[in-house]
């Protein structure tokens, strides 16, 4: 009797162990409070809980590591706040440091594109545009001028040929003239002499 009492108890402690392990592997399965999400924890803490009429009992111990985890957490969200926040506002910085700089640099394209239009000119500023349109009136007028002084040098030159021509006629004719002149002259002489020739 003794030998079937101490067996009962054997099986029924090896039972309630078995029971335990069951268990254990169970609300392990489920989560602990070392590990896993808030809502996990949670459930495990709801999981291991004994009831009582209505009510949950729960271990001191459960609350208290289940209160560090929530305000590690919090702890760790807050901190990660302050850390978003902080490069938030350094991203605002810097992309108010890339539109001073955007600035400065169409301001520097704007004055760049001015300097390049505008140039000096008898030490006055002055634009490409207007340059160019005083040099191509000034090229008009030496064009205009040109062809005038053409036409002047053409109607002198057509003069001066027609005057050649008449001092080459009245030379010619002044030419012929002292040539008769020179012809009577002779025959003049020779009347003379012949005269006198016959005086004697």
């Amino acid at each position: 009797m003794l030998k079937v009492l101490k067996l009962c108890s054997l099986l029924l402690f090896v039972c309630v162990i078995e029971n335990q392990v069951l268990a254990q592997s169970e609300t392990e399965d489920k989560g602990s409070l070392n590990e896993g999400t808030i809502d996990s924890q949670f459930d495990y803490i709801y999981n291991v809980s004994n009831n009582y009429q209505e009510y949950k009992v729960v271990k001191r111990t459960n609350l208290d590591k289940l209160k560090s985890n929530i305000l590690d957490s919090m702890r760790t969200m807050r901190q990660e706040v302050v850390d978003l926040k902080t490069l938030i506002s350094n991203q605002k910085d810097s992309l108010g440091n890339m539109n001073i700089v955007m600035q400065n640099a169409e301001a520097e394209k704007e004055e760049a594109i001015a300097a390049k239009d505008n140039f000096s000119f008898l030490g006055m500023g002055i634009h490409k545009a207007v340059y160019s349109s005083m040099m191509w009136i000034l090229v008009a007028i030496l064009a205009a001028a040109l062809a005038f002084f053409s036409m002047q040098y053409l109607r002198s030159f057509n003069k001066i040929k027609k005057a050649r021509k008449d001092l080459e006629e009245v030379q010619e004719e002044f030419d012929a003239h002292r040539k008769n002149t020179l012809d009577r002259e002779r025959k003049l002489k020779r009347e003379l002499i012949d005269v006198q020739m016959g005086k004697k």
